[in-house]
């Protein structure tokens, strides 16, 4: 891969994680109950406190020492990310938050372009570090939409898009 052309995947793959941290923030900003933020649709559901909780573990279990260890920390359990016994309030859910997202962005903004051709492993699977980013990011993506989704359930006629409005033109 060129230079030039890793620099700008660089560049992109960090704009494209901020935008869904931005995203999802957004989104968990319009729910005004904690108790929203704790609720399951039905038992085979995840609140977004849980989702938050589970990337979050993901994002700290797989950039912690992104290039030497495996992504799946050993004290990662990633069960209990979507377990509650009690109600997260919005302070702990921001705080878990804030912190994967911390290792992540410092992790993925101190690459360099010799190092997406580097190999790394996750659950042992040996990856490109191009091929990690991407398949963190789309990880990441899915949840941040599962956020969006139930936010905007939710809030119900009070949403304000993130997006484009219907019938924009």
């Amino acid at each position: 891969m060129s230079t030039k052309l890793a620099d700008a995947y660089l560049r992109n793959i960090v704009r494209t994680y901020r935008t869904y941290k931005e995203m999802a923030e957004r989104a968990i900003e319009q729910v005004r109950s904690e108790e929203d933020l704790n609720r399951e649709l039905d038992e085979n559901s995840n609140s977004i406190a849980i989702i938050a909780k589970h990337v979050s573990g993901n994002l700290r279990s797989r950039f912690r020492d992104f290039l030497t260890s495996d992504g799946e920390k050993p004290d990662r359990d990633r069960d209990t990310e979507f377990e509650t016994t009690e109600r997260i309030s919005r302070e702990q859910l921001l705080r878990a938050w804030n912190a994967g997202w911390e290792i992540a962005l410092k992790s993925i903004e101190a690459l360099t372009a010799d190092d997406l051709e580097r190999t790394v492993r996750i659950r042992g699977e040996e990856l490109l570090v191009v091929e990690a980013l991407n398949r963190s990011v789309t990880h990441t993506a899915y949840h941040v939409g599962q956020i969006v989704y139930l936010a905007r359930h939710f809030t119900s006629h009070d949403w304000k898009t993130l997006s484009i409005p219907k019938r924009a033109r």
